[in-house]
């Protein structure tokens, strides 16, 4: 069977001009190939004549259309008359035709934005967003010298340090990631709001921008802490009981600020459900970081890597690339676990409540939850036939998980309320 169509798969039934965008595309990002001979459909239908001749004038329209030109390989298939393109991203960034640079968008082929365009002359000149000149000053450390005489129990913060921390140089002064770290900034923040039954029902929206990123954590925490900590008594003693994983939120928005991309004019967004947080970075996964390492806790990639060292001195990240997998920790024990939407221009997390826990919840409730959260929806008959139960038995189990809040109903079938989010 024919593979479809993907961000690094293209298929071309005959050779003209056109595939110079999607080389454009490949080169910039995460490479690809494209297979001519092979219709839209994904119908293998050759080409006919010579195929040597082919690839010579595929070299030529390269050759003479990128600017620069990327490195690339072209294989023949006799048996199916097809000529296989293998485009390696390239480090010259950004690659060009007619003066254009194009990226994938699933199976399509779009012009990059001028955000976009800065970022991969960036990216050619080896150079990070956080590593531009300041645009703004003179800039004022007081809140990150608190941090460093508590944590590395400096007595001054001086220039020295500064250069150290690679917040500064003598030939380039302050740079952005010392703009970020700084008292006052001209960066946008976090939008955080409680949200109601429906995202028209908006309560007590914070701002938090123009102010320093260690500041804005601090905010943030003590606004988690109000809305999602409560004391209680446990075993004769008062401890604080927390709805959320404070570890876990703590990471989810440390990485928030690592991972996302700065040059965007855009807030990290914080909605506060009932029932859960979401936490929405601007920018998608940082540059050579798959997916599945992302998911897996396998990252070792910062997109900002001098914030990345400033907070890992400061302790405030324990070791490289272990947020994701803390995260996922703290819900070890919990029924409903933590999700992730991962998109090209933002990434999502999404840290549910897990007071239902604590609720004691039934052997047979967990059983029908871990069904359901195995599958998409079901109706009360299709849970019977999975689980062997009985009707009273289904039902009962039912009613326990809609109390809670954990399933739903939605046209006479069954899904977790996580699954519906």
């Amino acid at each position: 069977m024919i593979e479809r169509e993907s961000s690094d798969l293209e298929y071309k039934e005959t050779i003209s001009n056109s595939f110079l965008k999607t080389v454009s595309a490949f080169a910039n990002y995460s490479g690809g190939k494209i297979i001519f001979g092979i219709n839209d459909n994904g119908e293998t239908v050759g080409l006919a004549g010579d195929l040597i001749q082919h690839c010579l004038s595929i070299e030529n329209i390269i050759n003479d259309n990128l600017r620069p030109v990327p490195r690339f390989r072209l294989q023949i298939h006799q048996q199916a008359k097809t000529i296989e393109l293998n485009v390696g991203e390239g480090s010259a960034k950004p690659y060009m035709v007619k003066n254009k640079a194009y990226q994938r968008a699933d199976s399509s082929t779009v012009e990059v934005d001028r955000s976009e365009l800065k970022n991969l002359i960036m990216e050619g000149h080896h150079i990070n967003f956080e590593s531009l000149p300041a645009a703004s000053g003179p800039l004022t450390f007081v809140r990150l010298e608190q941090e460093l005489k508590n944590k590395l129990k400096i007595s001054e913060l001086t220039q020295d340090i500064l250069k150290t921390l690679q917040l500064f140089s003598e030939k380039e002064g302050f740079n952005k990631a010392a703009e970020l770290i700084a008292d006052e900034n001209s960066f946008p923040g976090i939008d955080t709001a409680r949200i109601g039954e429906s995202f028209s029902e908006i309560f007590d929206r914070e701002i938090f921008e123009r102010i320093s990123i260690l500041a804005q954590f601090e905010s943030m925490m003590r606004r988690f802490r109000r809305y999602y900590v409560f004391e209680g008594i446990v075993d004769f003693r008062r401890e604080d009981i927390e709805l959320i994983p404070g570890t876990a939120f703590r990471e989810a928005l440390v990485n928030s600020l690592v991972h996302r991309r700065w040059d965007f004019e855009s807030h990290t967004r914080i909605l506060m459900f009932e029932n859960r947080i979401e936490i929405v970075s601007p920018g998608g996964l940082p540059k050579n970081l798959s997916r599945s390492n992302f998911l897996h806790g396998h990252v070792s990639i910062f997109r900002n890597p001098i914030l990345g060292n400033i907070l890992f001195r400061l302790g405030w990240i324990e070791s490289f690339g272990s947020g994701i997998v803390k995260i996922n920790e703290a819900y070890q024990e919990a029924l409903v676990k933590p999700s992730f939407k991962i998109l090209p221009d933002s990434v999502t997390v999404v840290l549910p409540v897990i007071r239902e826990d604590r609720t004691g919840i039934g052997a047979e409730e967990r059983s029908l939850y871990n069904l359901l959260d195995r599958h998409d929806k079901l109706s009360q008959d299709d849970i019977s036939k999975y689980l062997g139960w009985n009707r009273a038995k289904t039902a009962a189990a039912i009613d326990g998980l809609i109390q809670r809040k954990l399933i739903q109903k939605v046209s006479g079938r069954y899904h977790t309320i996580a699954r519906a989010g």
